[in-house]
């Protein structure tokens, strides 16, 4: 479907397109949660300390980022007659499978003596999976389309599909599988593993199939460009203005929103401080409209007004409404958050639950369309089509900064005394747990918030600026045509 809007003729998708392209990112994601409850196995099945597994932890987030440019490397110079993006799709979540089945399934059977070496190596094969799938997320973006109008649209879809895999699959670990299987013991992980590597590879075949007319030459940047070479990193990362004020504002939300939803995180706030666990699930599950339609109204802004404006503005709204939730946390006895019999101080919750949901689904995915603005912006720049060497200039910076995650909540909670294991459901509520949790909940969101408005202050790719930079494009590529 070809469109035009002045001179330029943009490459449109269809928006079946765009919303199987957005599974891929769902695909890995899945692997994400999977991996935040990584730390129960190897602490409580594989019998490693707490501390030492936070830190292993950190390392292979950070080797995550070191193999991310060697990888969008690989991605700009690849071109084969299976497309550019299709084959690291594909490749990433067949290592991603094989890896998880090792890493849950024999660390516990190697000897004491070799397994903590065992489970960094098998992690860190992991690890090249993951950045295979999640590169393209990123840098496919680019060959889907390069309409202003639709790219929003990417974040649209990936905030539906992520608040059903979080929210409901929350739910599903602590309402029925944590309940059947007594706990995070080896059937737990069984299970949920099943559950995860069939709808991952489900979800990448039907991403696969969305951009199989998209993946080709043509859509490949201008009509002519440079082939990029390894020591053109360090010139991209200086040069490229917006890319450097989006990796600091990304990043620092990355790190809340993982820290957020970390395990620990959830077992202390909804399992200590509220009493029940499974409210972790239901609650979330009750916030699941309201995040989706204030996820539509915060698309429609960015459609009609540039991706920018609607991330500052989503993001002051998460750091009022969070200083709000903090006030009404620290008033009550957040044992009263109950919903048989439905109290008062639960409906509340829900309330301003949701409203920080909504917002942070729209300002923290409409980062991924962002990250496609700036390989254009690169494009109109230098003359180069890096889109692979853009999205994992971004990823290696951002995954150094949240892989500070798990370096953090392991460090507070053994500060407090939980230095042998983690805390546990049935673990009592202590005022040094309720700082912890609010920390971890509420705090870390907030810094990254405010690291995210100083950045986009510098941030200059508005909605009229990339109409320009589309139209430059589409001029050159028309005079290199015509040359030829």
């Amino acid at each position: 479907m070809k469109e035009t809007e002045s001179k330029i003729v943009y490459n449109s998708a269809k928006p079946w397109q765009i919303g199987f392209f957005v599974l891929n990112n769902t695909a890995t994601n899945l692997y994400m949660f999977a991996f935040m409850f990584v730390s129960y196995y190897a602490t409580g099945i594989a019998g490693l300390m707490v501390v030492t597994v936070g830190t292993i932890l950190t390392m292979m987030r950070i080797w995550d980022g070191v193999t991310d440019p060697f990888i969008g490397y690989l991605i700009d110079r690849t071109e084969t007659r299976l497309g550019k993006f299709r084959p690291f799709m594909a490749l990433g979540n067949i290592i991603l499978a094989i890896m998880a089945i090792i890493i849950f399934q024999t660390t516990h059977l190697v000897p004491k003596e070799w397994r903590l070496l065992y489970f960094i190596l098998m992690y860190a094969l992991y690890i090249i999976g993951y950045t295979f799938q999640t590169a393209c997320t990123k840098a496919a973006q680019t060959v889907l389309t390069n309409n202003p109008k639709q790219r929003p649209l990417f974040t649209l879809f990936d905030s539906i599909y992520n608040t059903a895999l979080f929210i409901g699959g929350q739910m599903v670990v602590s309402g029925y599988l944590a309940p059947k299987h007594k706990g995070f013991t080896q059937g737990f992980f069984n299970e949920f593993l099943f559950y995860v590597i069939l709808v991952s590879a489900i979800f990448t075949i039907l991403s696969i199939i969305s951009i199989w007319k998209k993946d080709v030459k043509e859509n490949w940047g201008l009509a002519k460009s440079e082939k990029v070479r390894f020591r053109d990193f360090w010139p991209v990362i200086k040069n490229n203005r917006p890319l450097q004020m989006l990796i600091i504002s990304a990043s620092t939300d990355k790190l809340a929103a993982v820290t957020k939803t970390n395990a620990v995180t959830t077992v202390i706030v909804y399992g200590i401080l509220m009493g029940n666990y499974a409210l972790s699930g239901k609650l979330q599950m009750i916030t699941v409209i309201p995040t989706i339609l204030i996820t539509f109204l915060g698309i429609a802004y960015a459609r009609k007004l540039g991706l920018k404006k609607a991330y500052v503005l989503s993001t002051w709204i998460g750091v009022i409404l969070s200083f709000v939730m903090f006030a009404f946390l620290k008033g009550i006895d957040m044992k009263t958050i109950t919903l048989n019999p439905l109290s008062v101080n639960a409906i509340i919750f829900l309330a301003i639950f949701s409203l920080i949901g909504g917002v942070s689904a729209v300002g923290g995915n409409i980062v991924i369309p962002m990250i496609a603005d700036t390989v254009d912006y690169e494009t109109y720049r230098s003359g180069n089509y890096i889109p692979g060497m853009i999205s994992t200039i971004f990823s290696f910076i951002d995954k150094l900064i949240s892989s500070l995650s798990t370096t953090i909540i392991s460090l507070l909670v053994a500060l407090i005394g939980f230095k042998s294991e983690l805390p546990k459901v049935d673990t009592p509520a202590t005022t040094a747990l309720f700082w912890v949790g609010m920390i971890l909940f509420l705090g870390l969101p907030v810094l990254g918030w405010v690291a995210s408005l100083i950045a986009m202050r510098f941030y200059k790719l508005t909605g009229t600026r990339m109409h320009e930079i589309q139209q430059a494009l589409h001029d050159k590529n028309i005079e290199r045509k015509a040359a030829v």
